[in-house]
């Protein structure tokens, strides 16, 4: 590599990790309004205008409150577990791009970090597979009961949805015939509106979505959290910038999560009638921001729609209707691509699926006669 594109690489490294958590601060300032207005409230509106600066409020106060580590912790892991959480988040980061990109061979920005990695996708299930190691070991260094139950909880809900997320997304890889996120990208606009992948795994969607709301411990499946219960759950002995680094990296997450499903279904930068001519970087930037901004939002608004889950339901949910869905959605795909039909037949094929587990899920189960 020569000099100026190594100099180059950690300019992009450097202002995206800016960003970045510039943009994770805003969030939280976006996620507090919303919940204000869901709950008919005013929300931050004291520092600075319309409480813009709230966000730079918290960051100032997690930086000069005292850190305090219990007497009784596992120090070295009590400390690794936010560094691991935050570090898992940026590293998936990496391959994600956040911009129009370039075609193999031509010249330019390229809007992401490491480009032309031809196993993408692989390399984000891989990096972001490491956040269960960062709430597992908090939950364990931090020798609370609570902390610990919220570990538990999550090494089997973090596992058991990995599944199920890195299976939706083999539909999309085998219409694509590529697991480079850059391709996926060009192959969706070149193809134009009613190439993107939406079209054709409605279904994978859906489960991917469902997926990234237990992978980002999202309402209604942050149970490794879950205050009600468990205080604070996995973080509950962790305060100042330690606890920071753990709200960092789930907000990273989402982001990168939203990233990937405007991605692999929704055709990334591409617009009909707006981002199909070449040269319109900007706007094709502001495009992608957009796409991903509504993901967020929907995120964020979940949050404060659906209750909590049981933890039984949980894992029932991930086992018995994700994984046997997403085995048949790909089993469909296989046969769609080996008899050279219509990829068009794979949208009333999820539709079907879909009425069919949740007829099956509104049928009452047959009542045991009495003994």
């Amino acid at each position: 590599m020569s000099d100026f594109n190594l100099w180059y690489t950690l300019i992009t490294i450097a202002v995206i990790f800016g960003v970045l958590q510039g943009t994770c601060a805003m969030l939280i300032y976006v996620e507090r309004k919303i919940a204000a207005y869901v709950q008919d409230r005013i929300g931050p509106n004291r520092v600075g205008p319309y409480g813009l600066l709230q966000s730079v409020a918290d960051g100032l106060k997690f930086l000069i409150k005292e850190e305090i580590v219990p007497a009784r912790v596992d120090k070295p892991l009590f400390i690794l577990a936010p560094c691991i959480a935050i570090f898992a988040a940026m590293l998936a980061f990496a391959v994600v791009p956040f911009g129009p990109t370039n075609k193999p061979g031509e010249a330019g920005y390229q809007f992401v970090i490491a480009s032309g990695v031809d196993i993408g996708l692989v390399f984000i299930f891989a990096a972001t597979s490491l956040t269960v190691y960062s709430i597992i070991l908090g939950g364990w260094a931090a020798n609370n009961k609570y902390s610990f139950i919220g570990g538990l909880r999550s090494s089997a809900q973090l596992v058991s949805y990995e599944i199920p997320m890195g299976m939706s997304v083999l539909g999309v890889v085998l219409l694509t015939r590529s697991l480079n996120l850059e391709k996926i990208i060009w192959q969706q606009a070149e193809g134009g509106l009613f190439a993107w992948n939406i079209f054709f795994q409605p279904l994978g969607f859906l489960i991917f979505m469902i997926s990234a709301f237990a992978e980002c411990n999202r309402l209604p499946f942050d149970l490794p959290e879950a205050e009600q219960e468990l205080v604070g759950g996995y973080h509950t002995e962790y305060n100042a910038m330690k606890l920071a680094l753990f709200f960092l990296g789930e907000y990273t997450h989402m982001i990168t999560t939203s990233f990937l499903m405007v991605i692999l279904y929704f055709g990334g930068w591409h617009l009909p009638f707006l981002a199909e001519v070449d040269g319109f970087w900007l706007l094709k930037l502001l495009i992608f921001a957009g796409k991903m901004s509504l993901f967020i939002l929907f995120f964020m608004l979940v949050r404060w729609t659906i209750p909590r889950f049981r933890f039984d339901q949980l894992m029932a949910l991930a086992w018995k209707v994700l994984i046997p869905l997403t085995l048949a959605n790909l089993v469909c795909v296989m046969v769609v691509l080996e008899y050279r039909l219509s990829p068009w037949l794979l949208l009333p094929i999820s539709l079907a699926l879909l009425v069919g587990v949740g007829w099956i899920a509104l049928v009452p189960a047959p009542r045991k006669a009495a003994a």
